[in-house]
């Protein structure tokens, strides 16, 4: 996103810093002079602080983290790589400049006269202290904080007790609701912080947290954990994307994830280009070690991750040799659920006749907003849509997606040489819609379900969500980088109505999912849905965009009514 920058003059006798003199000008350099620790309080007036703003006369940008000294005005300039930048207080055509590159953060000192700035990131992190008004040097070498002779002391128990203390504070203060529900916090003060003395692992510390902030009763309170232990010594196991089945002499490849073949970053080990694997070989050896059973491919791939790893197999009577690359267990649980998306897809299409579209959100944030783009523009012209909302985990882009499907064509265009008429409200869904949700549902994902509700946008299929209305804002964060997430933002239909939280959102039609059915490849809901929207098709045909007859030379087009 871009934007420019504004100076509000808070003190309307003082100069704006580009601002050309002129022959009223005049400078005060006694005042200019004054001592800054005798200048006390600003006393701001804010009546008309809004026609006291000036725009800063330099481009537009992806801007963040402004400072400003006596001589020059710092900003952030975020892109491919992101860069410090910066412009000199002068009225002669200012221009920004760069400053340094690849900058994750920067900071001014009080007096204003040296800047921190920290380069990279992780191991390859710089840490500077610079003279803010000269240039940056080509060699950094004297101005780097040494960090290897930083020790720093931490006492666990005294930082946990911090947490916890932290914690009920936070929730004090920001909970949605200041009476807290009617609970004496006061008392849950009493009752759990001094239970953080008998905490002996930071693990034990998210359990009293979870404790502790379960007494409000918000479902959308959640415990994040900070810094625990790493365990980097034993056994990493790595996986091909596959599943399996024992033969006499070795295992066979029952099915492989599939990715989507116009995503290669969704093809797992075994789909990559240029890989001939495929379903019903046999795998032999991995690194020339036998594989006989699922426990022997375990060993077998114990910390490969990430490394070539040579694959024997066996395809008829015919001996091959693949070099795949193994991957961890958590980049391999999108394969699984991308090969269960284009599984419902191909179901949907097939039962459908292609009539309708399926696609699959799996949380609602930026690269969910993404996703739904790629999914839903490839079905709206369909006559009917299946968003399946179950497990969605949230975020806050319901509000997109709602106005997308509240999108209503009221003309069209239509070229006699190719036949297909297209809307002005372009690439706009007129077809059915059916939305499935489950206990999974959560949070924005639950919003959505409403919105398609209120808005009567379609039907709801399924079982209820999970009840996690209250939004967040995500500053509650902890010392050691944990959080206890509180529940700030109350949420409220527009008739004042308190909606989702601790109740979730009712399906129109409750369809429940049996378990082994589910276990044996069965989607009731997904069917129901197939079942709902056939109907509906057959019954209420999406009207065919048929133009009358053209008006006769000399005759005006009609005017709307």
């Amino acid at each position: 996103s871009r934007g420019q920058i504004f100076a509000v003059q808070l003190n309307p006798e003082a100069d704006f810093p580009f601002q050309s003199a002129s022959e009223l000008t005049v400078e005060d350099e006694e005042a200019s002079d004054q001592d800054e620790a005798d200048r006390g309080e600003a006393d701001i007036p804010f009546v008309g602080i809004s026609e006291r703003l000036f725009q800063v006369p330099v481009g537009s940008g992806d801007f963040d983290s402004l400072a400003a000294n006596d001589k020059n005005l710092f900003v952030l300039s975020n892109g491919d790589t992101s860069k410090l930048q910066k412009v000199s207080f002068t009225p002669n055509a200012p221009k920004l400049s760069d400053y340094a590159s690849n900058v994750r953060q920067f900071e001014l000192s009080a007096d204003g006269e040296t800047i921190f700035v920290r380069t990279g990131r992780g191991d390859n992190a710089k840490f500077l202290l610079l003279p803010a008004n000269k240039d940056f040097p080509s060699d950094t070498s004297n101005n780097a904080v040494r960090l290897s002779d930083w020790t720093l002391r931490i006492d666990p128990k005294q930082e946990w007790r911090q947490l916890v203390l932290d914690a009920w504070r936070l929730h004090r203060d920001f909970a949605y609701d200041p009476n807290l529900r009617g609970v004496d916090w006061d008392a849950v003060k009493a009752r759990y912080v001094p239970l953080r003395d008998r905490i002996g692992h930071r693990s034990e510390v998210d359990d009293l947290l979870k404790q502790m902030s379960a007494e409000l009763g918000i479902l959308h309170s959640q415990i994040r954990s900070g810094d625990e232990p790493e365990d980097v010594e034993s056994g990493q196991p790595s996986f091909l994307g596959a599943t399996y089945t024992v033969r006499a002499n070795g295992l066979e490849i029952a099915s492989i994830y599939r990715g989507e073949p116009d995503r290669p970053s969704t093809l797992g080990p075994l789909q990559q280009p240029g890989i001939d694997v495929r379903v019903g070989d046999i795998l032999l050896k991995v690194d020339g070690i036998d594989i006989r059973t699922p426990r022997d491919l375990s060993d077998a791939l114990m910390m490969k991750a990430g490394e070539e790893v040579l694959l024997e197999l066996r395809r008829g009577r015919e001996t091959i040799q693949e070099i795949v690359t193994p991957r961890t267990l958590w980049s391999t649980r999108p394969l699984h659920y991308i090969d269960w998306v284009e599984g419902n897809r191909d179901r949907v299409a097939e039962a459908s006749g292609n009539q309708v579209g399926y696609l699959h959100m799996r949380a609602m944030g930026a690269f969910d907003a993404a996703a739904f783009a790629r999914d839903f523009f490839e079905h709206f012209d369909k006559d009917g849509l299946i968003i399946d909302v179950r497990g969605n985990s949230g975020g806050n882009i319901d509000s997109i997606i709602l106005s997308t499907l509240l999108r209503e064509a009221w003309a069209y265009w239509r070229n006699p040489s190719h036949g297909d008429a297209y809307t002005n409200m372009q690439q706009t869904f007129r077809g059915h819609l059916a939305v499935l949700i489950n206990e999974g549902t959560y949070s924005d994902g639950e919003t959505f379900a409403a919105g398609i509700k209120a808005l009567d946008l379609g039907l709801t299929i399924g079982t209820q969500t999970a009840g996690a209305g209250i939004w967040l804002s995500d500053r509650n964060g902890l010392a050691d980088g944990g959080q206890a997430r509180v529940a700030e933002y109350a949420q409220y239909g527009a008739d004042g109505r308190w909606l989702v939280e601790g109740r979730g959102v009712s399906p129109d039609v409750e369809i429940i999912n049996l378990p082994r059915a589910t276990y044996e490849g069965g989607d009731a809901q997904l069917d129901y849905a197939l079942s709902y929207l056939s109907d509906k098709i057959a019954s209420e045909p999406i009207p065919e965009l048929i133009p009358r007859p053209l008006p006769p030379l000399g005759e005006n087009g009609q005017d709307i009514d």
